[in-house]
């Protein structure tokens, strides 16, 4: 093997692909990057479970296949000056790394060793734009479960109908959901359940572009296709919580409050809650405002944040982060929360398009004062 590629071209691929690298494998050759010279140079990293495999431009003068520690390959590339790096290797496996005046010999592992990827066959697909499709996981993903016992809440429910792309993610606290209108339409609807550490690895690969990224089903596993990078991971099988029955919207007490104002107001009352010192933070919605407070070990805190509508003195409390998550992944300067009692969810949505983000959460019960 012997090509010459943009140094800065050349660590970027690296980098993307040893996000799918195993830190620790049985098998050695997992624990590198493979490298495929041919028309094209692709770079590829595999833990067993998810799969990343980028293309990036080279000048290849002698093809070939092998595999270089992570490791110590990103390492060569920080410390290398911004130049064009050759990479020759021989037939034993040795490689030679030059770039600039600085010269590496280091020793490649057989790609035999390396086992492929999953192939994706083409069942279903449905493209969207990179940027929306970041921000849909980026809005979901932090209501993705980590308890291994509902395997399947670990991920992300994709519902694609005709004209719409669905994620929906919950952990048995909270649920987050967001909707948006598919550029092009879909034949027939399907669903799958993607994980949430592959999800985490597509929204960075993404950028900030209205280029397409193309979601392709196939039998057990799922293909992201994010410009010259493939994403390659297995759904998650099981059955997915039944969101839509879950979540009431025949709420009696709604009240609409400042974004900004409202996430300021708990940030204050949450200053004595702690991992240690542990709180709900108390609300009490009367008209115009809703009263917030947390008391600890260490001391009490204190707010009131306006807002519009009457709350009929309805007293709830809530677990201080899951509501200020929800408060920050919000697209909206302004939200409206819908309430029932005092041991019902509470519904969160933008004030203008609803449709697009639906956030739920479960209360604590309160202790009496």
């Amino acid at each position: 093997m012997k090509f010459s590629c943009e140094k800065t071209l050349l660590q970027a691929a690296v980098n993307t692909a040893s996000r799918a690298v195993s830190s620790k494998s049985s098998i050695p050759a997992l624990e590198g990057v493979l490298l495929h010279a041919d028309t094209t140079l692709t770079i590829s990293g595999y833990d067993m479970k998810t799969g990343i495999r980028t293309t990036v431009d080279a000048d290849i003068t002698e093809t070939g296949t092998l595999v270089l520690s992570t490791r110590l390959f990103g390492d060569i590339l920080r410390h290398l000056p911004d130049d064009v790096v050759v990479l020759q290797s021989d037939n034993n496996l040795n490689v030679k790394l030059t770039c600039g005046d600085a010269a590496y010999d280091i020793l490649a592992i057989s790609a035999e060793d390396y086992p492929d990827l999953p192939e994706v066959e083409d069942q279903h697909s449905v493209a969207i734009t990179q940027t929306t499709l970041r921000a849909m996981i980026s809005q979901t993903s932090f209501a993705v479960s980590t308890n291994e016992a509902r395997p399947v809440h670990t991920g992300s429910l994709f519902e694609i109908n005709e004209s719409d792309l669905t994620v929906v993610s919950v952990d048995g606290f909270r649920l987050a959901l967001r909707r948006e209108k598919l550029d092009k339409p879909v034949m027939g609807a399907f669903s799958f359940v993607a994980p949430g550490t592959a999800l985490n690895e597509v929204e960075r690969i993404c950028g900030d572009t209205d280029d397409e990224a193309v979601i392709t089903l196939g039998n057990r596993h799922l293909l992201f296709q994010v410009g010259p990078t493939q994403l390659i991971c297995r759904r998650l099988e099981g059955d997915f919580l039944d969101y839509k029955s879950a979540i009431p919207r025949s709420n009696p007490t709604v009240v609409t409050a400042e974004t900004k104002t409202l996430t300021d107001s708990i940030e204050r009352v949450s200053v004595v809650i702690s991992e240690k010192q542990k709180s709900p933070v108390r609300c009490v919605f009367e008209d115009g405002q809703v009263r917030m407070s947390a008391k600890t070990a260490i001391g009490e805190a204190k707010d009131v944040c306006p807002v519009e509508g009457d709350g009929s003195s309805l007293e709830i409390g809530f677990n201080n982060r899951y509501l200020l998550d929800a408060l920050k992944y919000a697209p909206a300067d302004k939200v409206r929360l819908e309430l029932n009692t005092g041991i019902s969810p509470c519904i969160l949505t933008p004030v203008e398009g609803e449709e697009n983000f639906l956030y739920m959460v479960l209360p604590v019960r309160l202790k009496n004062s």
